[in-house]
């Protein structure tokens, strides 16, 4: 038994942070209908303490991974699809400080700094395997990839709170191209290559949160102005969410993975993203938009959240890594 449970944890996925990448959107999403007016404290209050509940296991069951096997973290770092969920640990720090303000700003800029930091010597680390390499290939390539440098689109979103708008600019910047470079080759790879795993398939709504989150940090940056750029980078990212929903038959087929939670964060950032323009705007259809996605968002996460329960209960969350196509 305990030999089952030590391999167990030598497979224990890295991109199970990408769980608390949705919560904490949903998290995020609750809190902006408090602050509209439209929701209670306690369900936000709530909801941010299973948050950082969640996280906390998470996190310390990997700590406890890199201490007991670091073979294969080694292995998660050179594998083309986990090395892109190593930033959602980063990214899930910047996500819980943001909501942790509500509660602690001392506390929230501590973790906002940290993940700042973190996230930034893993862009560099990952954009360096990238470039110097023997081993990727277009097909290895999906919408996962855009974790590790466009993830710094989110960043702007804190330092308007806990540090300057030029840091928040710096990481902008770096996150607002990577997205138009990596945005064209996952369309490349999509157009005229063989088509992704059905597992992976999820990940194709990673592709609505760069526009969504840079919407986002935009307005933050640009005090909240609404001009032209700002519609662009909005209606870009509604676009992309109307069309992969028309998907929903084809994606509801595809087998239970913890792929599915692809769907969560990117769905929660075009709901927070709804709500934004919403206040600009006083157009109520953005207002129904972000209140549809988010409602469907609630159920999503609720759904998931059970299906990984039961995954976890029947001792088939923690597996090897899928092979990638070749």
């Amino acid at each position: 038994m305990a030999e089952q449970s030590n391999q167990r944890l030598a497979h224990f996925p890295i991109n199970l942070f990408g769980a608390v990448m949705g919560f904490s959107g949903l998290t995020l999403g609750t809190k902006k209908l408090v602050e509209l007016g439209h929701l209670p404290f306690i369900l936000f209050t709530s909801l941010a303490l299973l948050t950082v509940i969640i996280f906390t296991v998470i996190t310390l069951t990997y700590l406890l991974k890199v201490i007991k096997h670091p073979a294969e973290v080694k292995h998660d770092f050179q594998h083309p699809i986990a090395v892109n969920f190593f930033p959602a640990f980063s990214i899930s720090l910047i996500l819980i400080s943001l909501f942790l303000q509500s509660f602690s700003t001392t506390i929230a800029s501590i973790m906002w700094h940290l993940g700042v930091v973190l996230h930034f010597v893993l862009t560099i680390v990952i954009l360096n395997s990238w470039m110097h390499h023997e081993k990727w290939q277009i097909t290895h390539m999906n919408p996962a990839w855009f974790i590790p440098v466009v993830g710094n689109i989110l960043i702007p979103l804190g330092a308007v709170q806990f540090e300057n708008l030029e840091l928040g600019w710096f990481f902008f910047s770096i996150g607002f191209i990577f997205w138009l470079l990596l945005f064209s080759i996952v369309m490349y790879r999509l157009f005229f290559h063989p088509p992704m795993m059905k597992i992976l398939e999820p990940t194709l709504f990673i592709m609505i949160a760069p526009p969504a989150v840079g919407f986002l940090a935009y307005m933050a940056l640009n005090g909240h102005q609404l001009d032209a750029f700002a519609k662009v980078l909005y209606y870009f990212a509604l676009f992309l969410t109307i069309m992969l929903l028309s998907r929903l038959p084809q994606f509801i087929k595809v087998p239970f993975a913890l792929s599915w939670w692809a769907y969560t964060f990117p769905l929660a950032a075009m709901a927070l993203a709804s709500f934004s323009i919403y206040e600009q705007s006083q157009i109520g259809l953005h207002l129904i938009i972000g209140m549809g996605i988010l409602i469907g968002l609630a159920l999503l996460v609720i759904q998931l959240f059970i299906k990984t329960l039961v995954t976890i209960k029947n001792k088939r969350l923690c597996k090897p890594h899928p092979k990638p196509n070749p």
